[in-house]
């Protein structure tokens, strides 16, 4: 197969969408061993060509990517339109993958998009309302497509509920966890005892509800954070010795479509209290304290249980991370893409 993947996200910052992006990308080129063509493709800005251009530095992977400005509007306004495309500039391709909303223009024998979560349908009311109309129409779109990816059951199961997509059309394919993200190496050196999260002050992320239980804590423990506005800034290099050093790993967001980071911390050999939202069970299994987001003094008592209990929640963390791998996500892709064919 000639496959084309949108690689477009991976021109900013990376967020939890890169991050699926790229692993997903690196489990291609491992499933396919070389039996498959993998062309990366899209509109970059100059800065974003920069970026992609390092972060695709190791992968044998083709590159069809347009330098243009206000990259982003193009990209959408190109999905939107349906034209020109893609085979324009990218010859003719088996399948034809966007990714985080976006629809392919173009006519490869299979389209594919990827939805990460409902996220926009589900909380309108936090969003501008011409954020929320891009969203619909470009989640209804996804309806034209022939398969359409989500990262957990619970998007799945959202996408069929909101969008009518029938299920059949639908595959999961679960994230993996990098090979950084491991009990052994070098922890972070905070000068006391912390709990660590990637929350911000986002109304999604729910900072304010760890901070408010360690407050009921007596700061006992220090809160490091990742991001800007965190306690304590640290960089994307700095995470895997953050969640070593960490004594939990605190996760309370109100939604989110799978939860990334709880598995990097589960792996990182690290107790994790996470927030109760049903959408993020897949994330957790049976290997994390559950606490209602809304509840400070929730979070405040699952902060002391995950230290109680730190052995038994590492050792069940460990095995639960142990089932989620790129090179999965990369062979779920590849089977989806020549079911469809």
């Amino acid at each position: 197969m000639r496959i084309a993947y949108d690689v477009t996200p991976l021109s900013h910052p990376r967020t939890g969408v890169g991050n699926y992006i790229l692993g997903a990308l690196k489990g291609m080129v491992e499933a396919a061993d070389g039996s498959h063509e993998l062309v990366a493709f899209g509109p970059v800005s100059i800065r974003g060509r920069k970026l992609l251009d390092l972060t695709l530095a190791d992968l044998p992977v083709g590159r069809r990517l347009a330098t243009v400005p206000f990259a982003h509007a193009v990209r959408t306004v190109w999905s939107r339109l349906g034209r020109p495309p893609a085979e324009r500039f990218l010859g003719q391709t088996d399948v034809l993958h966007f990714t985080d909303w976006m629809v392919p223009p173009g006519r490869p024998r299979v389209r594919a998009t990827m939805i990460h979560d409902l996220g926009p349908l589900r909380y309108p009311e936090r969003l501008h309302p011409r954020t929320v109309r891009m969203h619909t129409a470009t989640a209804r779109a996804a309806a034209g497509c022939d398969v359409v990816f989500t990262n957990a059951e619970f998007t799945a199961a959202d996408v069929v509920e909101r969008l009518g997509i029938p299920r059949e059309r639908i595959r999961v394919a679960y994230p993996g966890v990098d090979a950084r993200y491991r009990p052994d190496g070098q922890r972070y050196e905070a000068g006391r005892p912390y709990v660590f999260t990637t929350a911000t002050e986002d109304w999604r992320k729910n900072r304010s509800v760890v901070e408010a239980a360690l407050a009921r804590r007596g700061n006992d423990l220090a809160l490091l954070s990742l991001g800007s506005g965190g306690h304590g800034y640290v960089a994307d290099e700095e995470l895997p010795s953050l969640y070593r050093g960490a004594e939990v790993f605190a996760y309370p967001s109100r939604f989110e479509g799978f939860g990334i980071p709880i598995i990097e911390a589960m792996a990182s050999g690290v107790p994790c209290v996470v927030s109760s939202h049903p959408s993020l069970d897949e994330a957790c299994g049976d290997a994390a304290v559950r606490a209602d987001p809304e509840s400070p003094e929730a979070f405040a008592e699952a902060i002391g249980q995950a230290l109680a209990e730190r052995e038994l929640l590492v050792s069940r963390g460990l095995v639960h991370a142990g089932r989620f791998t790129w090179l999965e996500t990369g062979r779920v892709h590849l089977r989806s893409y020549a079911d469809a064919l």
